[in-house]
């Protein structure tokens, strides 16, 4: 597969009146053509504000993408004797390029539908505006386009409800709406932010088919940014785990699911619930919470929660160890001297 995004060193702070919050320190990730690329972790890990950063939604100020900082987006072109591929850098892009960017080229859909849809504006209308920004039809055929759309994305009955407001709109048909305003101008990247959050379980089953059956059609790249551990399992090709502002594991599906290598991806993996488990006890919860990123840690920062510290985690971050071709971790327990340690039940092998 050619890569279609590339993100080196990424790093993004807010500067607030008690001091700079490092919410985004120095992460990279490489997303293919086709793929379904996962970003988990907790709230305030830094997913969203790396998926804003990659179409520069972040507000400047008081957000600030550091100097050093490289999101490159690649355009493969086919010309009669070879294939040749351009590069463009996101984080130098003027205006006018950004803004033909969003929504031709990278499209999102965001966290809470409500607060997204504008509330005095008719859905068909907000789909309908999107098509005229990005394209040349006029407002009669965008108006036709948005009821596709809306057919596309499966809402009963859309001439009707391409003419009623957001609040007239359930949870999962707002959420579709939103898809439909996203791939309104068949973008080459989808980044979902939290697409089912706040759906009842079915409704979550739901969005994530309609996303992958768009996604096939099209050979669109989807990010998809969640906490959840059950959503990624059958929705994503490759999963990156973050903590505290920085990717601490990356690999497959495969890889994450049945042979993580992190003490923090064990304990997401043991919080998921599960139908098959036997004993019949509380569910896992990982005590304490993420360090203050105002001052971050110069050590790992798992440290105030992990149950295998040792002193040298708190001193220094530990280097990023190749565990296959696939599979990337930081963690010093993959160190020659460290002790070994047994991957805990309802993790790893024995999900």
């Amino acid at each position: 597969m050619d890569r279609i995004l590339e993100v080196k060193n990424l790093r993004v702070s807010f500067h607030t009146y008690i001091g700079e919050v490092q919410a985004v320190r120095g992460i990279s990730f490489k997303l293919y053509e086709g793929e379904t690329l996962a970003i988990v972790g907790e709230s305030g890990c830094g997913k969203t504000v790396t998926a804003k950063s990659l179409m520069k939604l972040i507000s400047m100020p008081p957000g600030e993408i550091k100097e050093g900082s490289e999101i490159n987006l690649y355009t493969n072109i086919v010309g009669t004797n070879k294939k040749k591929t351009m590069c463009e850098e996101i984080v130098k892009m003027n205006k006018k390029r950004l803004k033909q960017l969003r929504g031709e080229d990278i499209s999102m859909i965001f966290q809470d539908s409500m607060t997204s849809l504008n509330p005095t504006m008719k859905v068909g209308d907000q789909i309908a505006e999107s098509l005229m920004m990005h394209t040349k039809y006029n407002k009669k055929e965008c108006r036709k386009k948005a009821v596709e759309l809306l057919k596309a994305v499966n809402i009963p009955n859309p001439e009707k409800r391409a003419k009623e407001y957001p609040h007239q709109f359930s949870g999962g048909m707002r959420q579709r709406a939103m898809i439909a305003i996203a791939l309104a101008c068949n973008p080459r990247i989808l980044i979902a932010d939290e697409p089912t959050t706040a759906l009842d379980v079915t409704i979550q089953a739901q969005i994530m088919d309609l996303i992958k059956d768009l996604q096939k059609k099209s050979n669109m790249s989807v990010i998809l940014v969640t906490h959840d551990l059950g959503v990624v399992a059958n929705a994503s090709d490759r999963i990156a785990v973050m903590y505290a502002g920085k990717i601490i594991e990356r690999g497959t599906k495969r890889d994450i699911f049945y042979n993580p290598q992190h003490p923090y991806t064990w304990a997401l993996l043991r919080s998921v619930p599960r139908l098959d488990i036997k004993n019949k006890a509380s569910l896992y919860s990982l005590k304490g919470t993420p360090p203050d990123l105002l001052k971050p840690p110069k050590g790992c920062p798992f440290i105030t929660r992990c149950e295998y510290c040792m002193p040298i985690c708190r001193e220094e971050l530990p280097d990023i160890t190749q565990i296959s071709d696939s599979h990337l971790v930081r963690c010093w327990l993959k160190h020659s001297k460290a002790p070994k340690v047994n991957i805990p039940k309802m993790a790893g092998g024995e999900i």
